[in-house]
């Protein structure tokens, strides 16, 4: 066996792509001729942090094995083949069949089990639940592949991403993909809250209603405590709503989902008490929220699912406000099992100037950030990222490959971190607003290098696969080798093939 540490050889064409991929000796630098990238990017992604990258992978991805096979045939060959990580490599898979014909969907499909061994399950509460009482858990004919692949405007459908969840969830299971779901609470009107959900509640209460309308102003001024006396009856029954989404997922689902993000992006609503007793709490999203929301939420989250279940919190703050939120959730007894990070590189500019040499997501600051999150003592997980190709041809798709290939090195370098989530696999089918150019393939389903750099790190430079000669009929295979499931298989005395697996952890 083998271990090599990887570097890329900086070519500007696609053609000449795969030369990207040239295993090198550790800690030397490619000189790249010609470059998509500056002198001044080499310099940030030097030969002693590309050393130490490996070193670090070497120490925290790798862990020693042992295995013992008894009546081997003398002389056979024992191969060993790496087939899972305990490492999570997702993408959300919030395109399922939607992408126009059956070889796209299918070219899509076929990542999930292959390059990505999780991915996260759409659940946005507006359009998860567009009417109050009417969750989209089952497929009805306008979430079917012939809807869609027959569908004009697709990006103009009001589900548009958002697929139906039982079928995407038996899709991953019968791949063996381990299951994410994204998010059951959020404070966003854009993308999470229900346009009914207000009229819905406080038609039931058309006196408090009438008072909540006339003191929108004045409630700015308002403590949560007199804001609640306006109109008890409504926010009890806003609140009921929120537990009763939670309940309801994880009565629907049970044990079915590995973990869930329980709530997203609630960091900007910390103010150093994660537990004030409040029955509101004024949001910066603009409106009302449940009294101490995360923290209920967590709450609630433990009562109805499974120990087994992994609850997350996730934002993008990735600053010590976050965690220090997260450490008084913990402090406060929220089973909080996994704190999601986000990176997502929007404007192409961003990566225009990352590979100009900028001091933007260098191993300097992204190691920096790591650091204050792993003061929570839970596992990362990044768990939305967004790498932008700058420009739609060839250079900018090289330079996308580059920025994310050496990233990807650096964040599985961290100890801390279990798992590295791909936001928008396709190009043009993020959210409005998103970059077009983002994914790891075309529209058409047409692999972009970004796609190449990945694979050639997830299946090949991060799998540990060798073969070794039976010298005797006992064999005692001892390597070090990256974290995961592997399987063994000999020929014994008898001519018959055996295999078995085990797990290097």
């Amino acid at each position: 066996m083998k271990n090599r540490s990887f570097l890329p050889v900086f070519l500007l064409t696609f053609g000449a792509f795969c030369a990207f991929f040239t295993p090198l000796k550790a800690g030397t630098v490619p000189t790249p001729a010609p470059s998509v990238m500056s002198e001044a990017y080499y310099k940030i992604w030097n030969a002693d942090v590309q050393k130490q990258i490996d070193e670090r992978i070497e120490k925290y991805r790798k862990a020693d094995a042992e295995v013992k096979l008894e009546n081997v045939k003398p002389g056979t060959d024992v191969k060993v083949e790496q087939i899972s990580h305990e490492f999570i490599f997702g993408a959300h898979i919030f395109n399922f069949n939607q992408l126009g014909t059956t070889e796209r969907n299918e070219k899509y499909k076929a990542l999930y089990g292959t390059l990505f061994n999780s991915a996260t399950i759409a659940f946005y509460w507006k359009k998860f639940e567009m009417e109050p009482g009417k969750p989209r858990f089952k497929t009805d004919e306008w979430d079917t592949e012939e809807y869609w692949n027959n569908v004009k405007d697709p990006k103009n459908q009001p589900h548009w991403r958002r697929p139906s969840s039982d079928q995407v969830v038996e899709f991953c299971k019968s791949k063996g993909i381990r299951l994410h779901g994204h998010t059951i609470i959020w404070g966003n009107q854009t993308w999470q809250r229900p346009t009914w959900l207000w009229d819905y509640v406080s038609e039931q209460f058309p006196e408090e209603r009438e008072v909540l309308m006339k003191t929108a102003e004045a409630r700015k001024n308002m403590t949560p405590e007199e804001i609640y006396k306006l109109a008890p009856h409504y926010f009890d029954a806003l609140n009921e709503m929120y537990w009763n989404r939670i309940r309801m997922l994880g009565e629907h689902y049970n044990g079915t989902l590995d973990s869930w993000d329980v709530v997203n992006e609630s960091a900007t609503d910390y103010h150093g008490q994660a537990v004030t007793g409040d029955k509101v709490t004024k949001s910066n999203y603009g409106h009302i929220m449940p009294g101490d929301y995360t923290f209920r939420s967590f709450k609630v989250a433990q009562e109805v699912f499974p120990d087994s279940v992994k609850l997350n919190i996730n934002d993008y703050a990735n600053n010590q406000n976050y965690a220090d939120q997260v450490k008084d959730l913990i402090a406060h007894g929220a089973k909080i099992d996994i704190v999601g990070s986000q990176m997502h590189l929007f404007n192409p500019q961003q990566t225009l100037d990352i590979a100009a040499g900028k001091e933007i997501q260098t191993p300097e600051k992204v190691l920096g950030v790591m650091k204050i999150l792993a003061t929570t003592g839970r596992p990362i997980h990044l768990s939305e990222i967004t790498i932008t190709a700058p420009n739609d041809d060839a250079s900018g798709r090289a330079i996308q490959a580059i920025v994310a290939l050496n990233l990807y090195r650096l964040w599985f370098s961290v100890p801390e971190m279990m798992g590295i989530t791909w936001w928008n696999v396709v190009d043009d089918c993020g959210a409005p607003g998103e970059p077009t150019t983002s994914g790891l393939f075309t529209r058409n389903m047409e692999p972009k290098p970004s796609f190449y750099a990945l694979d050639q790190l997830i299946n090949h430079e991060w799998k540990t696969n060798f073969t070794q000669k039976a010298e005797t009929s006992t064999v005692d295979l001892k390597f070090r080798g990256f974290k995961g499931k592997y399987r063994v298989t000999w020929t014994d005395v008898n001519g018959e093939t055996k295999t078995l697996e085990t797990v290097v952890n």
